[in-house]
């Protein structure tokens, strides 16, 4: 035990000078995947549940009622392009639960020019990652649960392709009053082939989060919350669109500023800075078979907003219910005024198919 946590430490630790925002190659590991995350704006890496697609968002959500279970979600992103993902796992009594899936996202076909303008065909662009996942209980009671997941990671844009491999490293806590806490290393590893023979290797979408989920007693819903970046403090960056507000717009100065009001800023940019680690979300489960979910991306909201038009950006809501031997599940996100991005699910086991 002491060894796993040690080793778990080391993980997130190594990468507290990871960059983000536009800095690092295959961003696409970053996005919410299956339709119940993107409904949750990606807060589902602290649910315990009978669910693979949780698996996807913490390899130490994999347990044994997710044992024979088949995936699929395809999600309609912006400007034409689509991602999903297919997961399946299967417990071994023995040794743990183990999962495999692949997950894809598709740029589309582009039409190709040189730099004279002259036609060079069509080429399409995407990415892939192949995920094989493992977690297993650490203690008697099966409260404690450590996953890791490996990624190989390939992207091809033209003529231009690239190679990776990373680890996601995760150790959930749950116990019988619903009450489950995570913490999750993400996309820690290494870019092997550069996208261009000479150029340099770039860095990953590193991030380590820490989140909890609570079904509160007698009542029909579960509360999330969940904290992105716990090693970077600081997620905002230069607006070219903002106005600043330290310079007078009529006499183009500096606008001096009373010390009341250099506290009053800095305590207001202090909970902007840490309101965009945060998301919180709900789901509220009515009957056996059906539920609803409903959170808010303070990141989100914030990098997606216009000056004259905020539209509730950041918000995403969605649903789940049973039908027959098949989950379906079924998203909406709001990115942008002309932004949002469609989620559908559909999830079986093959235990219901036997007779």
């Amino acid at each position: 035990m002491k060894k796993t946590a040690t080793y778990f430490l080391i993980i997130i630790t190594t990468g507290i000078f990871a960059q983000i925002g536009g800095t690092r190659t295959f961003s696409f590991l970053d996005l919410p995947i299956p339709a119940r995350s993107n409904a949750l704006g990606g807060a589902s890496m602290a649910i315990w549940d009978k669910d693979v697609n949780l698996g996807y968002s913490n390899p130490a959500l994999l347990n044994p009622s997710c044992s024979k279970q088949l995936s699929f979600n395809y999600v309609n992103y912006v400007a034409d392009i689509n991602y999903g993902n297919f997961l399946y796992a299967h417990q071994f009594k023995k040794y743990g639960t183990f999962a495999a899936g692949l997950q894809y996202f598709n740029y589309g076909k582009f039409d190709g020019r040189d730099e004279y303008n002259e036609e060079t065909g069509n080429f399409n662009a995407a990415d892939y990652s192949l995920n094989l996942a493992f977690a297993k209980t650490l203690n008697k009671d099966s409260t404690l649960s450590l996953g890791v997941a490996l990624k190989t990671i390939y992207s091809h844009y033209d003529v231009y392709y690239s190679l990776a491999n990373a680890v996601d490293v995760g150790l959930t806590y749950h116990n019988k009053k619903q009450l489950t806490i995570s913490i999750l290393a993400k996309n820690y590893g290494r870019q092997w082939l550069a996208f261009s023979e000479n150029g340099a290797r770039e860095s990953l979408p590193t991030n380590v989060q820490i989140g909890l989920s609570k079904k509160i007693p007698k009542a029909p819903f579960r509360v999330i919350l969940q904290y992105d970046q716990l090693l970077k403090w600081d997620l905002t960056y230069v607006n070219p669109l903002d106005q600043s507000s330290e310079i007078d717009p009529f006499t183009n100065k500096p606008i001096v500023k009373t010390a009341k009001q250099k506290r009053n800023d800095k305590i207001k940019n202090g909970f902007d800075k840490f309101g965009r680690h945060l998301t919180i979300g709900t789901e509220v489960i009515i009957g056996k078979n059906f539920m609803l979910r409903l959170a808010y991306n303070f990141k989100k909201g914030k990098e997606m907003a216009l000056p004259d038009a905020k539209k509730a950006n950041g918000l995403s809501l969605g649903f789940g219910f049973k039908v027959y031997k098949f989950h379906l599940d079924y998203a909406f996100s709001k990115y942008a005024l002309t932004g949002n991005t469609h989620t559908i699910g559909i999830t079986t086991n093959f235990n219901y198919f036997k007779k």
